[in-house]
């Protein structure tokens, strides 16, 4: 049952930020499946959000750890663009250290093309210091790398001029693009960080939109502060970045009730924590044995209750960043296949309007009438 919050849509636009909700597919998938069958259902899952009303769909890149299983979004994507028809669809990232620019550049204006200009292209500096560690990279040197790869790939998007740069680990000679983005404008852009100072400050000086993982660990900078250093930087470059492009990623689980949410996610919430952040790529977790779930919300690290619940969490998050434009919501395995499409479903139904003002026209409506309903029903008596 849907709760009185959930139906409350009088929120104005003034007092919310969130106009945008999309998902984010890393994508988590448990070790030991069949992998053909973990890409249908992602597939599966962005053509549900696409037919539910989400704006965006994100997918990532990894190549290690076996538990987010996609080494290229591009590939995922232009399938993806073929089963949807109206989602934009975003790299979520191409970690830039891991790839020759003028192949980044090149890759993603083909896709832009395809999609009939639906792509968004997310970059970033690579998460994992296992894939980082198979090509060779040092870890310290991803973020110098990125910077560099950015400004090479900017060149090559934003000018006809041709490009010729070396590094210590690329080399380009009259490099150029034989297409040019779809839009004259360029490619809508959003550079991701987990919690990381130096990515948000080379989103600012480069102008670009930062999308944030908003884990709120017990060592991670505030939110609102990270905002503030890309805002500052930008200001510093002649750039101005707006809020309203400001995307936060988190993960979520909603159905009708608290304790069936809960109760539908703990396991799956319990071994991500276990099996991929304590076991696989080795950072403590230090949850109340019994309650990890609740610590985690209390936390606001993930969102895990009822529609209200989630209405609730994402004010909080409104609150302490200072207001943001889209919410990405992580695919995760923490539930059944169904469960978890059902989230989605609640989120789109419910809570998305809540905050995007869709539903307030019938809200207020139903509202007018029934305040007037006594005087409403005399008229219609004396009409018969």
């Amino acid at each position: 049952m849907i709760a009185d919050k959930a139906r409350d849509n009088s929120k104005t636009e003034d007092q919310s930020m969130v106009t945008k909700f999309g998902g984010f597919l890393p994508p988590f998938h448990r070790p030991g499946q069949d992998p053909a069958d973990t890409f249908r259902r992602d597939l599966e899952l962005i053509s549900l959000l696409d037919d539910i009303g989400f704006d965006e769909a994100w997918v990532g890149e990894h190549h290690s750890a076996g538990w987010a299983n996609i080494s290229s979004p591009e590939l995922l994507i232009a399938a993806a663009a073929e089963r949807t028809k109206r989602i934009a669809l975003g790299t979520g990232v191409v970690s830039l250290p891991y790839h020759n620019p003028l192949m980044v550049a090149n890759r993603i204006v083909q896709l832009d093309h395809q999609s009939r200009g639906r792509v968004l292209f997310g970059v970033g500096a690579g998460v994992l210091a296992s894939d980082a560690h198979m090509l060779g990279i040092e870890t310290t040197d991803r973020h110098r790398m990125m910077s560099e790869s950015l400004d090479a790939v900017l060149h090559l998007l934003r000018t006809e001029e041709p490009l010729t740069r070396s590094t210590d680990w690329f080399t380009l000679r009259e490099a150029q693009l034989h297409l040019r983005p779809r839009n004259p404008a360029g490619l809508p852009m959003a550079m991701a960080g987990s919690g990381s100072e130096r990515s948000m400050t080379l989103a600012g000086r480069h102008g670009i939109a930062p999308l944030t993982f908003a884990t709120n660990g017990p060592d991670s900078p505030p939110l609102a502060t990270l905002w503030t250093l890309a805002e500052n930087e930008a200001h510093q470059h002649g750039h101005r970045l707006d809020r309203r492009d400001w995307r936060l990623v988190i993960s979520a689980h909603v159905a009708e009730t608290r304790k069936a949410a809960i109760a539908q996610a703990r396991e799956g919430v319990i071994r991500w924590q276990h099996e991929y952040f304590r076991d696989t790529i080795g950072v403590p977790v230090t949850l109340p044995e019994g309650r990890e779930v609740e610590a985690l919300v209390e936390r606001g690290s993930i969102i895990v209750g009822s529609v209200d619940d989630a209405i609730e969490s994402i004010e909080k998050l409104q609150a302490s960043t200072g207001g943001f434009g889209t919410l990405l919501l992580t695919s995760q395995e923490w539930a059944s296949w169904e469960q978890a499409k059902h989230s989605y479903e609640l989120m789109a139904r419910y809570v998305a309007p809540y905050f995007t003002g869709a539903a307030r026209g019938s809200v207020t409506s139903q509202r007018w009438v029934a305040e007037n309903r006594h005087n409403f029903a005399i008229a219609q008596k004396a009409k018969l």
